[in-house]
C-alpha cells in the first residue's frame, strides 16, 4: 500500500511528528513500512516560468520565440508546443539542467536561433506520457520557484507491507486511523455517506446472486464533461503509481485509495433498458471483452455486472469496453459494491487480471463503508466535470450483519500483557481507533466491532490492539511467571512406560512389530471359530496379502522374531512386546483396542558365550513364569490383597499350549494372562524347531488394578515355620482360590502361601485333582512353638475342606 505523508496528514494532523518515527510507530503496529522514498528529487533544479512574449521563429512555421521570465532572468527559448502562449505557466530547465532518460539541457541554436532552455512536457519530466503540448501551471504561480515547491511534488512516498488479515489498512484513510490512535490525534474523514433507496426512477438494480454480492449501491450523475484532471488529483495519482486518464476514472482511482472501496463508473447511456443485474453469465454469455481491448473466456461460476441483456463488467476485476467512459460520455453511473472475496480472487486468478481492485476485494472491502465512498466520488466528480447527481440513488444490502460483540475482561488483559491498565485507560485505547466500547464495571468491557475488522473475532484480539496502541516498547520486560510444577503424567503411560525399562533390564528385548498380520495366523495357532482372537478386522487397503487384518494377539508376530533371529543362528533369545490388539464391535463403531504385553523364551538361560566352567541350563517354564512374577511385583501387584494377582496351573490350557506346563494369571476368578510353552506342530507353521516358551498378559487390565501401598517393614527377628499341605478338591476349583483363602483368613502369623504341586492320578477320584500348598508362619514377637503352628494350621485346612468340598491327603 502507497501513500504520500502530505496526503496522510489531510485525515490526521502530524505537525511534530518526523518521517522516521512515523515509520517506526507504523511498523511497530504490525505496517511494516518497506520504504520511505523522496518523490521527483530529480526533478529540484527545474524552475517555474511565465511566458511573457510570444513571437514567430522566423525560419520555422510550427517553432515559437518566447520569452520567458524566470525569477530575476528573462530568458529567450524556442518552443514547439502548440499551447504555448502569453502569460503562459510553465516550467523550464535551464542549460546544465539533467532531465529524466539523462536528457541533459544545454544553449543550442534552434534553425539560427539560440535556445537559452526548454519548457517541458509532463513526459520530459517524467510525470506521465502527456506531450501533446507543454505542461501548464496555474497562472498565479509565481515564477523563478522551485519546480516540486511550488507544485507541492515535494513529498514523501511511504510503502507499507500489508498482511492479509487487515484489508481496512489498504486505504490512506485505514492507515490515517492507526496513526491517529497511537498518536492520540482525531481522525478526520472527508465524506460520510447518506442512506439511500431500494430503488431509483433513472434506473433499477437487481442481484439474482446474493451469496457473491451481499451490498451493491449505484448513483447516476448527469451532463458529466469528461476532460484532464486537475493537477492536484493527477498529482495524488502520480505519487503513487498511478497513471492518469480523465477526470471521472481519476476520481474513482483516488477514492479506492482514500476509502479502500474499489468503484467503477458506467457510460448509462449505453445500458439496455436502464437495468443493473448482479449475476453469473448465462449459458451463451461464454466470450467477453474487457477494457484493455483483451477478450476474455468466462465461467459458469464468474460474478458479471450486466445490464439488461450483455454484461458489462466482470465484477470487482476490470470492466467492459462496451460501457467504457470516453470523451463522449454524458452520464455517468457510479458503482460501489462489495464482492464475495473468494469469488473475486478465482475470477482474477482465472483471467490472469490482477489489478487494484481485486487486491482489495480479494481481502474483503468494509460492506458498511460503500456508500461513504460512493459519496466521495460523486461529490467530487460533480466538482470536476460540472456534471449534477441526482438526488438519492440505489442501494441494495441483501447480505446485512449484525456487528459483532465481544467482551473483554480488564484482568485477563493484565495477565497476558503484563501490564495492569484501568477498564477507562483501555476503552479510551480501542475508541481511538473506532471500536465502540461500553464499561460495564471496572472488569468487564463490551466491544462492538466494526465491519472494517473482520481480524477481530476473539477476546485476546481485543488485547492485542491494547498492546499495539500502547506501544510495545511501552511494556515493561519482565521475567515470565513460570509455574515450575510439573503436570501429571498419565497413570496408565507411566505404568507403561516404567514397565518397558523393567522389561529389558531383566534381559529382554522389546520388538516393536506392525498392528496388522495375516489372517492365518489364527488358523495357525489353532484357535477356535468361537474364539474372538479368530475373528479379526480386515483391513479395506491392505499393504500386502500377508497383512490384511488388525491382529488380535502379539504372539506371531514375536513367533516371526523368533525364527529370523534363529534363522541368524541367535542361540537364545528374549523377546517382548507392549502393544495394542484390535477386536470388531458394532459395524457402526470404532473397533475395541486394548494393550497387551506378550514374551517369548528361547534357547541358553546366559545365552552362549559363558566361560566353560559355567553352567548354562536350557530356558524353561519358569524362567517365563519368574519374569511374570518378577513383573508382578516391580508392579506391587502380588501381596494378601484379596484384588492381586496370583500365578495357579490351569485347569484349561490355551489351543497353542502344552497343557502340563500351562498357568494362568488370575485376580480372583478373573483371568488377566497365561504362560506356558507353545506345541511343536503350532511351532512348525512358523518354522520353528525350538522349545519356546511364552507369556501373554492382558497388562490394560493390570494398569487399574491398585497397587500395594508401600510401607516400611522392618526385617524379620524371628524365624518361620513352613507346613505344606494337599487337599483333594474338585477338578474346576482354581488351586488360587485356595490361595486367596489362606491370605485372607486374617491368621496373622500366615506369611505366605504357595501352590507347589497339581497332581492328577490313579489315586485321585475322577472329577477331582490334588493341590500341594505350601504355608510360611512367622510371628513378629516370638519364636512359634509347635503347638502355636499347629492350632492355626489346623483351623486352615479345615477351612479349605469345608469351603471347597475337598479331603485332606494323606501322604
Amino acid at each position: 500500500m502507497k501513500f504520500t505523508l502530505n496526503w496522510l496528514k489531510e485525515y490526521v494532523r502530524l505537525d511534530h511528528v518526523s518521517p522516521e518515527k512515523l515509520a517506526d510507530d507504523l511498523t511497530m503496529l504490525g505496517l511494516e513500512v518497506d520504504c520511505i522514498e523522496q518523490l521527483w528529487e530529480n526533478l529540484a533544479p527545474l524552475k517555474t516560468a511565465t511566458v511573457i512574449k510570444t513571437e514567430p521563429h522566423p525560419n520555422a512555421d510550427k517553432l515559437t520565440l518566447c520569452t520567458v521570465a524566470v525569477g530575476e532572468e528573462t530568458l529567450r527559448i524556442v518552443c514547439g508546443a502548440p499551447n504555448v502562449r502569453d502569460n503562459f505557466c510553465g516550467v523550464v530547465a535551464l542549460p546544465g539542467t539533467t532531465l529524466p532518460g539523462n536528457n541533459k539541457i544545454k544553449k543550442s541554436k534552434v534553425r539560427g536561433i539560440e535556445s537559452q532552455g526548454m519548457l517541458c512536457s509532463e513526459r520530459e519530466l517524467g510525470l506521465s506520457d502527456e506531450h501533446d503540448g507543454i505542461m501548464e501551471l496555474p497562472a498565479e504561480t509565481p515564477h523563478g520557484q522551485s519546480f516540486i515547491d511550488a507544485t507541492g511534488l515535494r513529498d514523501l512516498m511511504i510503502e507499507v507491507d500489508l498482511t492479509p488479515n487487515r484489508p481496512d489498512c489498504a486505504s490512506v484513510i485505514g492507515i490515517a486511523r492507526e496513526v491517529a490512535g497511537i498518536e492520540k490525534k482525531k481522525l478526520h474523514i472527508p465524506v460520510k455517506g447518506q442512506s439511500l433507496q431500494t430503488t431509483s426512477e433513472s434506473f433499477s438494480v437487481a442481484i439474482d446472486a446474493p451469496d457473491l454480492c451481499p451490498r451493491y449501491g449505484g448513483r447516476l450523475i448527469r451532463q458529466v464533461k469528461i476532460g484532464a484532471s486537475p493537477w492536484w488529483l493527477r498529482k495524488r495519482l502520480l505519487s503513487v503509481g498511478l497513471r492518469p486518464i480523465n477526470n471521472i476514472v481519476d476520481v474513482t482511482n483516488l477514492v479506492m485509495l482514500e476509502y479502500g472501496q474499489p468503484l467503477h463508473a458506467f457510460d448509462f447511456d449505453t445500458l439496455s433498458d436502464r437495468k443493473i443485474i448482479v449475476r453469473t453469465p448465462h449459458e451463451n454469455e461464454k466470450k467477453f471483452i474487457t477494457l484493455d481491448g483483451a477478450e476474455r473466456t468466462l465461467s459458469p461460476d464468474m460474478l458479471m455486472i450486466c445490464d439488461g441483456h450483455k454484461p458489462v463488467a466482470v465484477a470487482g476485476v476490470m470492466g467492459g469496453l462496451n460501457s467504457e467512459v470516453t470523451d463522449k460520455t454524458v452520464n455517468v453511473l457510479i458503482e460501489s459494491a462489495c464482492f464475495n472475496p473468494v469469488s473475486i480472487r478465482k475470477t482474477a486468478r482465472a483471467l490472469n487480471l490482477p489489478s487494484e481492485a481485486s487486491y482489495r476485494f480479494e481481502r474483503g472491502v468494509d460492506p458498511n463503508g460503500t456508500i461513504d465512498a460512493m459519496e466521495r466520488a460523486v461529490t467530487l466528480i460533480c466538482q470536476l466535470t460540472g456534471g449534477t447527481a441526482e438526488p438519492g440513488g440505489v442501494d441494495l444490502y441483501p447480505g446485512k450483519k449484525p456487528l459483532p460483540v465481544l467482551t473483554l475482561r480488564v484482568s485477563r488483559t493484565a495477565a497476558l500483557l503484563g501490564i495492569k491498565l484501568s477498564a477507562e485507560k483501555i476503552c479510551g485505547l480501542l475508541s481511538s481507533i473506532d471500536l465502540a466500547c461500553n464499561q460495564k464495571d471496572q472488569e468487564t468491557i463490551t466491544v462492538t466491532i466494526p465491519s472494517f475488522r473482520p481480524d477481530l473475532e476473539r477476546e485476546v484480539d481485543l488485547i492485542e490492539e491494547v498492546a499495539r496502541l500502547v506501544g510495545y516498547n511501552e511494556i515493561p520486560v519482565s521475567l515470565p511467571a513460570v509455574d515450575l510444577s510439573y503436570p501429571e503424567q498419565e497413570r496408565d503411560r507411566t505404568i507403561r512406560n516404567r514397565a518397558r525399562s523393567f522389561m529389558t533390564g531383566i534381559g529382554f528385548t522389546e520388538a516393536i512389530n506392525y498392528s496388522f498380520y495375516s489372517h492365518e495366523y489364527g488358523t495357525r495357532l489353532a484357535l477356535a471359530e468361537s474364539d474372538p482372537r479368530n475373528s479379526p478386522i480386515r483391513i479395506l487397503n491392505p499393504l500386502s496379502e500377508d497383512q490384511d487384518v488388525m491382529r488380535t494377539t502379539l504372539l506371531p508376530g514375536l513367533l516371526e522374531n523368533v525364527r529370523r533371529n534363529i534363522n541368524f543362528q541367535q542361540d537364545g533369545c528374549r523377546l517382548f512386546e507392549m502393544g495394542n490388539v484390535f477386536f470388531p464391535v458394532d459395524k457402526e463403531e470404532l473397533a475395541s483396542e486394548t494393550t497387551r504385553l506378550a514374551g517369548i523364551l528361547y534357547g541358553k538361560r546366559h545365552g552362549g558365550k559363558l566361560p566353560y566352567h559355567f553352567s548354562n541350563e536350557t530356558i524353561d517354564i519358569y524362567d517365563a513364569k519368574g519374569a511374570v512374577e518378577s513383573l508382578l511385583t516391580e508392579m506391587r501387584l502380588t501381596g494378601s490383597q484379596s484384588e492381586h494377582v496370583t500365578l495357579v496351573p490351569a485347569d484349561e490350557s490355551e489351543p497353542f499350549a502344552v497343557p502340563a506346563y500351562a498357568m494362568q494369571v488370575l485376580q480372583g476368578s478373573r483371568l488377566l494372562g497365561t504362560i506356558g510353552k507353545l506345541k511343536e506342530e503350532i511351532l512348525r507353521h512358523f518354522g520353528i524347531k525350538r522349545d519356546i516358551y511364552y507369556f501373554d498378559l492382558d497388562f490394560a487390565a493390570l494398569c487399574q488394578i491398585t497397587p500395594t501401598p508401600k510401607h516400611f517393614s522392618p526385617l524379620p527377628v524371628y524365624p518361620s515355620v513352613k507346613r505344606d499341605v494337599a487337599l483333594i478338591i474338585p477338578e474346576n476349583t482354581a488351586a488360587g482360590e485356595l490361595v486367596e483363602t489362606i491370605l485372607n483368613s486374617r491368621e496373622k502369623l500366615v506369611e505366605q502361601c504357595d501352590v507347589f504341586d497339581v497332581f492328577h492320578g490313579k489315586k485321585i477320584e475322577k472329577g477331582f485333582k490334588s493341590v500341594a500348598l505350601s504355608i510360611t508362619y512367622r510371628s513378629a514377637t516370638k519364636t512359634l512353638t509347635e503347638k502355636n503352628v499347629e492350632k492355626v494350621h489346623t483351623k486352615l485346612v479345615k477351612t479349605l475342606t469345608s469351603r471347597f468340598g475337598g479331603s485332606f491327603r494323606e501322604a
